[in-house]
């Protein structure tokens, strides 16, 4: 009866009229006040602020005191809703600051409990930042009061308060850490406070009575000590800038070796406290020993909670010892048998996302894995069947992918693109499986999906078609039949593309024809437009179809889009005309797309003043395989560490530029550091630069607290060799003038320096910029190697504090920082190539092979990181990470910087691992020279 009386009284439905709403507040003013109808009328104000209503100034303040008027009403529940809309209706009200007198005398000590934690949230709001000083004593004491409603109160308002009044805040500390080490009052009695259910059944009350007798610290449950999760986080907020500050914080809270901390009780503040310790450990490699100790103490909690968060940190630092890494699987081993879902989910998806760059490890926990594909929750079954794809040998490919098809029809996209991604990775890691696996990818096309996931098998199939041998045929067939009932039109134009470029050197060119054509008939302007373009590819690349192309592309001229039909009569010139056909379709070489963008700017810019037409012509060209191969690389570097849970798009562009845009050639740092070069004048008739090292991040040769901040980039010409030293100058009453860079021993690597590009100021103003160091290559000695050290000469000149300016006179001085290795990998570009057809295209001649003993290397996962990290060569397929841990074989793909141009090099690496002898390694190399060759395993020898 009751609900049917609030339904008839409009409480149900709540949607309100901001207006009607402001009438109704005239009840605040009544003299005999009805908490129940001042309680619906405060929910009617906070319902429109969640929504998004906006008062004006004058309307929230009449709200606002409106609603303070209620403060002399002694309805607890009606209180607590006061409090709440005052909170929120403050940053909208002017002299909210009136009522913080009402406020403060419900956080008296001697206050009823419930009150007071309310009182604190809401006075935090309204109070003024110059006031927080003092409010200091009120807050401070409340931190330290032994109700965790008052404590957390206080502690989370401090968060609030830290960006106004920060330098207050943290004067707070001593009373936070005692929060954090006292225990929580807990009585059977009294009124207020948070209640809830203990062990057996007994009610605890936080609070209350302070005469009722303490219960024994033994009988507290863990999650009573919630304050302790709300303190941390506020000790580590004030301190997040001092790493060592951190550092010592978790050394006190953690325990010491092999114990485990008996002051956190709290498994949120445990967590917390793991995080912390898992991010100094990877930015500290010099902690990293100590603080990996701690993360395996914590594997032995007796919450399941702290023990996953403890194993996913293991297994997401760098640089783990195995054994303690084997620690941490044996933990998300046990919990994939655990009843709970929850457990199985974390510990399964933690293992999936390890299996992408340690498969080996993960192996043993294909087991139980495998009795997870059946799981009801289909989220676990995915993440099992996607780790196992990456875990399991070639024989198991079949079955597994017999067992994926069971239930696809059954999961979400999201669980679908996972499961893709892995049938992606698969197919480069075992490419005699092609068959069942474009079987799969095909049939799975066919199911009901979005956008996303269609776009990932496409992207999956086209990956198929550029980098396993033999399967581009059958691939093409499978995305043709797609097309024949695709809703997307961007798929149905990157597929067409792809048939223009590949089909015409098909055996069999004339079978696509019909599925392209029928795109011209039945589909929308934009797939008939892509339709046409790549009929002419047909025409232009095969004479045998050149006369039936024509005829098609004739019936074209009568679109009713002028898109189609322009597009149609360029094809037909084209066919018709040698030339044109020779300059726009057979010429191989395309536009460099970053420096196309950076000229059409620099024109735009600059074209108003001078009126000089664009010109193309000073746009260098590429072919479109150092094209594609250039978009790939931007792709691989935003999703190189992906996590299987959130899908990124890593797939490699198969169609080459197959659309300017998707290339995204602009994000690669080599392409960036091209222009950057092109731009002055002294480096102009160096030619092209052939490689940076290291592309992705500039090699520190300073700390990073240090005065002076230096980094260093190698830019690699024909004849010269060009050192970019970025220099920060982080003191700001020193100014730095005339910045060189001193580099010694070049005449040892065959170097000779030819000038300095210097920087004329560093001040406080502008703290950062770039020296250039020229060296001319000798012809003799194409690939010098060498160690060079680096001075740092400059004017120093101090800051007279009262102008801000320079003192005229400074002294000469000079800052050494650490030396740069100038290697083989500077002269590396690792690629993405079919190896298998590369390899066999070198001539055996052009080889080399050696037999090292790498006896430092503790396994075969060390091994292969550590060849990558000195050739500079990329990995192919995978093979970097090993699938047995005794035996494995690498390949690796790059293109070598000599004086003549770029050289494709390839090397193959068998490995063998026995824990007596270390790691027995025999590595041959391929290139188009002897000298390449002797040069890559110069980086071994």
């Amino acid at each position: 009866m009751s609900v049917k009386k609030d339904e008839e009284a409009g409480i149900v439905s709540f949607r309100q009229d901001k207006t009607a709403v402001i009438q109704e507040a005239r009840a605040f003013h009544d003299s005999n006040i009805s908490p129940r109808k001042c309680r619906i009328l405060l929910t009617k104000i906070l319902y429109l602020l969640y929504t998004g209503e906006k008062f004006s100034r004058q309307e929230a303040t009449a709200l606002f005191f409106g609603a303070t008027k209620l403060f002399q009403n002694k309805d607890a529940a009606l209180r607590q809703m006061v409090y709440l809309v005052i909170k929120e209706l403050a940053p909208y009200a002017d002299d909210v600051i009136m009522v913080t007198a009402s406020i403060m005398k419900d956080m008296q000590p001697n206050t009823e409990v419930v009150y007071r934690p309310n009182a604190i949230r809401a006075l935090t709001r309204v109070v003024d930042p110059s006031m927080v000083q003092g409010l200091e004593r009120y807050l401070k004491s409340a931190i330290v009061d032994r109700n965790p409603s008052v404590a957390c109160a206080a502690i989370v308002s401090s968060y609030h308060l830290f960006t106004s009044a920060r330098e207050v805040v943290r004067r707070w500390s001593n009373e936070v850490s005692e929060a954090i080490h006292m225990r929580p009052a807990i009585s059977t009695g009294g009124s207020g406070g948070f209640a809830g259910l203990g062990r057996g059944g007994l009610t605890l009350r936080f609070g209350g009575d302070s005469n009722a007798s303490a219960v024994e610290p033994a009988s507290v449950p863990s999650m009573s000590y919630i304050v302790q999760y709300h303190a941390l986080g506020l000790l580590y907020l004030a301190r997040q800038n001092d790493k060592i500050a951190v550092t010592k914080l978790i050394q006190q809270l953690g325990g010491g070796k092999g114990t485990q901390s008996t002051t956190l009780r709290n498994p949120f503040a445990l967590c917390m406290l793991v995080r912390y310790t898992t991010k100094i450990a990877e930015e500290d490699p010099n902690m990293r020993a100590p603080l990996v100790e701690l993360l395996e103490g914590w594997l032995r909690h007796k919450s399941d909670m702290v023990n996953y968060e403890a194993a996913r940190a293991l297994c997401s630092l760098t640089g783990v010892p195995v054994e303690a890494q084997s620690r941490a699987i044996a933990v998300l081993q046990m919990f994939l048998s655990s009843p709970r879902a929850t457990l199985k989910f974390a510990a399964v998806r933690t293992l999936a996302e390890l299996a992408q760059t340690r498969p080996a490890a993960v192996q043993a926990c294909n087991v139980d894995m495998e009795n997870l594909i059946t799981d009801s929750n289909r989220g676990v079954a995915t993440y099992a069947i996607a780790t196992l794809l990456k875990t399991g040998n070639e024989s198991s490919v079949d079955r597994l992918i017999k067992q994926i098809s069971g239930f696809m029809s059954e999961i979400s996209d999201e669980f679908k693109i996972i499961v893709v991604d892995a049938i992606r990775s698969l197919s480069l890691k075992f490419p005699m499986k092609q068959s069942a696996m474009l079987g799969f990818l095909a049939g799975v096309l066919r199911d009901e999906g979005g956008y996303e996931f269609k776009r990932s098998v496409v992207e999956a199939i086209f990956a198929m078609a550029k980098f396993v041998q033999g399967s581009k045929e059958a691939a093409l067939g499978h995305l043709c039949e797609f097309i024949e009932d695709c809703e997307f039109t961007k798929l149905n134009v990157r597929i067409l593309h792809l048939l223009g470029l590949e089909g015409p050197e098909m055996p069999e060119p004339h079978k696509y024809i019909r599925f392209i054509y029928n795109r011209v008939i039945l589909e929308n302007a934009i797939v008939r437009a892509a339709a046409v373009n790549s009929l002419a590819k047909f025409g232009a690349r095969n004479a045998q179809l050149t006369t039936r192309i024509r005829v098609l592309l004739r019936r074209c001229l009568e679109d009713v889009d002028d898109e189609v039909r322009d597009r149609a009569a360029l094809a037909l010139r084209l066919l018709d005309t040698n030339a044109l056909n020779e300059q726009l379709v057979q010429n191989t070489a395309v536009p460099d797309l970053a420096a196309l963008e950076q000229s059409l700017e620099a024109y735009i810019s600059t074209s108003a003043a001078s009126g000089m037409p664009f010109d193309y012509a000073s746009v260098p060209l590429v072919t479109r395989e150092q094209a594609a191969q250039t978009a790939y690389e931007a792709r691989a570097q935003g999703t190189a560490a992906a996590s299987l849970g959130v899908r990124e798009d890593n797939a490699p562009v198969a169609d080459g530029l197959a659309n300017g845009a998707e290339a995204a050639v602009g994000a690669d740092p080599r392409a960036a550091y091209a222009h950057e070069l092109q731009q002055i004048g002294e480096f102009a008739s160096y030619g092209p630069l052939l490689t940076s090292s290291p592309a992705q991040a500039p090699v520190p040769l300073t700390e990073s607290e240090t005065e002076y901040v230096v980094t260093a980039v190698k830019h690699v010409f024909s004849e010269h060799i060009v050192l970019q030293y970025n220099i920060t100058n982080t003191l700001a009453e020193i100014v730095l003038e005339d910045v060189v860079m001193v580099v010694g021993g070049l005449q040892e690597a065959g170097l000779e320096e030819e000038f300095i590009l210097p920087i004329a100021q560093l001040s406080s103003a502008t703290p950062s910029g770039t020296v250039y160091v020229s060296l001319k290559r000798d012809a003799a000695l194409p690939f010098p190697v060498a160690m060079l050290s680096n001075t740092l000469r400059f004017v120093s000149k101090e800051v007279d504090p009262t102008s801000g300016e320079p003192e005229p006179e400074g002294y000469q001085d000079e800052y050494q920082t650490e030396e740069l290795e100038l290697g083989v990998s500077d002269y590396i570009q690792p690629t993405e190539i079919n190896f298998a057809a590369v390899w066999d295209e070198l001539e055996p001649d052009a080889s080399a092979t050696e037999t090292f003993a790498l006896t430092a290397l503790e396994s075969l996962d060390a091994s292969c990181a550590t060849l990558v990290e000195i050739l500079g060569m990329q990995p192919l397929g995978g093979t970097e990470t090993p699938a047995n841990p005794s035996v494995h074989t690498m390949l690796l793909a790059g293109r070598v910087a000599r004086p003549t141009g770029m050289e494709t090099v390839l090397a193959r690496v068998r490995m063998m691992y026995q824990p007596s002898e270390g790691v027995t390694m025999e590595l041959t190399v391929r290139a188009p020279s002897d000298e390449a060759c002797q040069f890559v395993l110069s980086a071994i020898a």
